[in-house]
């Protein structure tokens, strides 16, 4: 019987193209404008804007990467290149954060004078372009990444409205003080989305338990599967960012079915912690014994 396995949109990588050259453009209009308009909130939505296109081109790498097959090199393929490239992106827009907010403290008490009209079509652009990005990505968001790259698309719209506001303020009552504030506040809002990625990637850059994985939890489901006396030697680390790995040992009482406990066991960390890639060791109790004394 035939099924079809036809990706959505998102997953064709069309949408990543179309997202990613219309934010790019953008971002290079943006932050023209905003150097020769003098405004920081524009510089500062345009950093924003730029680590919103390495996020879209990790979501585009990442399947490009899952398709790539293992080899005798690397046996996993290359799909942790997605969490070092979390890592990567969050740095680096940290960073930028860091000195954009420096700027603008330094311009709060003597504020440049500030091209709201610019300053306000430039961002107005902004909105259309990340509206209209967020919409490629609506088909697919039962997907985790594409969620995410949903989110934080519709995120930069509502940001590109606020600096909307604040050249219209600059333009009508002259509140040119009201730029590096805006900038700040920009900033923050980055620096807060960006904490988790830059958290979460470097928890999984060192084998961590994925977020929304629970050891404990794991473990009394597996020493719950029929057959299965105690558990050790469990580890769960992330073969990439939306897909884990496992490594048990499994104690067996005697006389139990080991193709049996090896489907149940798999079946239950499938279905009810969404784990795919499992290995099992499964051992008598005598030699349970002596594979916890060879660990010591």
């Amino acid at each position: 019987m035939a099924h079809d396995h036809a990706p959505t949109l998102p997953a064709t990588g069309r949408a990543f193209a179309i997202g990613i050259g219309l934010n790019l453009g953008f971002v290079a209009i943006e932050a023209w404008y905003g150097w020769r308009a003098g405004s920081l909130a524009l510089l500062a939505d345009a950093a924003h804007n730029l680590g919103d296109v390495g996020g879209l081109v990790l979501a585009w790498g990442g399947l490009a990467a899952a398709r790539l097959p293992p080899d005798e090199r690397h046996t996993y393929g290359w799909r942790r290149g997605s969490i070092l490239a979390s890592f990567a992106n969050a740095l680096l827009l940290l960073v930028a954060m860091g000195s954009l907010a420096w700027e603008a403290i330094g311009r709060i008490g003597t504020p440049s004078p500030l091209d709201g009209l610019t300053v306000m079509v430039v961002a107005a652009v902004g909105v259309v372009i990340n509206f209209a990005t967020a919409w490629l990505f609506v088909s697919g968001r039962e997907d985790l990444n594409i969620r995410g790259a949903f989110l934080h698309m519709v995120a930069d719209g509502l940001v590109s409205v606020a600096v909307v506001v604040t050249g219209a303020l600059a333009l009508w009552f002259g509140w040119d003080w009201l730029d590096p504030v805006a900038s700040l506040g920009v900033a923050a809002v980055v620096v807060v989305g960006t904490w988790s990625l830059f958290r979460q990637s470097l928890h999984l850059l060192f084998d961590g338990v994925p977020e929304g994985l629970v050891l404990t939890e794991i473990r009394a489901s597996l020493q719950g599967v029929p057959g299965v006396l105690q558990v050790h030697h469990l580890h769960v680390w992330a073969l990439a960012t939306s897909e884990s790995a496992l490594t048990a040992h499994l104690v067996l009482a005697d006389g139990s079915d080991p193709d049996q406990v090896l489907s149940q066991a798999n079946h239950v960390l499938r279905h009810d912690h969404a784990i795919r890639h499992v290995t099992l060791q499964l051992e008598s109790v005598r030699y349970a014994k002596a594979c916890a004394e060879s660990a010591h």
